[in-house]
């Protein structure tokens, strides 16, 4: 369905009210103020999540920016760091620190809670056991009671093909991986508007969202901050991966005092995605967020119609043009003719192999290879429709 009539209603009264795990990404803007990391709106937000973990007794893991910007204060840098080798040295220095505040006020707030750091990047996840080691170590964490996972993309050594992107990404696919009850994001906007609020002072706060159409990702705008990765656009990515764990979220403003514990009593403000229809088991969840997409495969409208309402596999003949490279088995998305991702899966061919079969009938594909490994691009079992 579209998106809902714009409302300034504060209440969030579909938040689960029985959670046992919650995710709640902290980021890089709530972290940053005259100096490019700022722990004065950190300790008001920890303090918060402390007092919760021990009045509800949640399982409670947090995905937190702020490596590059502790990095950036101590290297006396002014801007983010553009050059990769800079970037990385400026978030080895950072994540200590980082770590050392949130060590800190945990110990003080949450009468001798611990924190645990937890570092990946994007090829942690693309491996199926390791997907499920890091899963297997985050809930034994979650058993010890007294101990908070902060979880962090690891800066220092992911290169840009490593990369997860940004934290609204990893955040989602944790609490995806978790079956987390409720992810939160933290930003400084109160959540998705109708227009950009710093431009429209008539801009209206949509409390509500059902799905994220096309029609709610016009409404989204990108991030201007220095320190900052993500903006509005990578947030509702981050929704649609969490959604289709079953998972609903909420974006609200972390500046705003005790925003934590009002999204936890149902009041607000904010926006609340809700999780609709059927949760993707694991095993399709690994596939379609789990592991980095290598390419691209472009398909006609008929073999778009095949893959979103009849649950077919992908055949040669429905793609039109590939983007690579990629080797066989390798995760890659599938885009319709309006540019849109539509599906992703495991492919059985290369793409050099794709684009010599591309638009061809399965029958055909033996004359051309020399071999038919598969009739089938991408198998069903392999595929998710997004």
């Amino acid at each position: 369905m579209g998106s809902p009539s714009p409302s300034r209603i504060s209440s969030l009264n579909t938040v689960p009210t029985d959670i046992e795990t919650l995710v709640v990404k902290i980021g890089t803007t709530l972290l940053t103020g005259d100096k490019p990391f700022d722990g004065k709106l950190l300790e008001r937000v920890v303090e918060d999540l402390a007092r919760l973990k021990r009045e509800r007794g949640f399982n409670l893991l947090i995905v937190s920016s702020g490596a590059i910007g502790c990095g950036m204060n101590a290297l006396g840098l002014d801007e983010r760091p553009r050059f990769l080798p800079l970037k990385q040295a400026a978030a080895a220095v950072g994540q200590a620190t980082l770590m050392h505040y949130y060590e800190t006020l945990f110990r003080t707030y949450g009468q001798g809670l611990k924190t645990a750091q937890v570092l990946l990047t994007a090829s942690d996840l693309d491996d199926r056991q390791t997907y499920l080691n890091v899963r297997n170590t985050i809930e034994t964490l979650f058993d010890l009671k007294e101990v908070v996972p902060i979880v962090n993309e690891n800066d220092s050594t992911a290169t840009e093909e490593l990369r997860f992107g940004d934290n609204d990404t990893l955040a989602a696919k944790m609490a995806a991986k978790l079956d987390a009850d409720l992810l939160i994001i933290l930003s400084d906007i109160d959540g998705l508007h109708d227009k950009d609020p710093s431009r429209h002072d008539s801009a209206q706060l949509i409390t509500r969202v059902d799905a994220v159409t096309e029609e709610i990702e016009s409404l989204a705008g990108n991030t201007g901050v220095e320190t900052s990765v993500g903006g509005m656009k990578t947030k509702l990515e981050a929704v649609k991966i969490a959604n289709a764990a079953g998972l609903p979220v909420v974006i609200a403003n972390g500046r705003r005092p005790h925003i934590v514990p009002h999204v936890l009593d149902g009041k607000g403000p904010g926006t609340m995605f809700v999780a609709g229809g059927e949760a993707l088991p694991h095993r399709k969840r690994w596939i379609a967020f789990g592991r980095a997409s290598v390419g691209r495969l472009f398909v006609d409208d008929g073999a778009r119609k095949a893959l979103m309402d009849g649950g077919r596999s992908l055949l040669a003949a429905g793609i039109t043009r590939v983007e690579g490279p990629f080797a066989s088995g390798a995760a890659v998305g599938v885009v319709d003719s309006s540019g849109r991702e539509i599906a992703r899966g495991l492919v059985n061919y290369s793409s050099d192999d794709v684009d010599r079969i591309k638009g061809v009938r399965s029958d055909g594909i033996h004359d051309i290879l020399g071999r038919k490994d598969f009739d089938e691009v991408i198998h069903r079992n392999n595929l998710v429709v997004l």
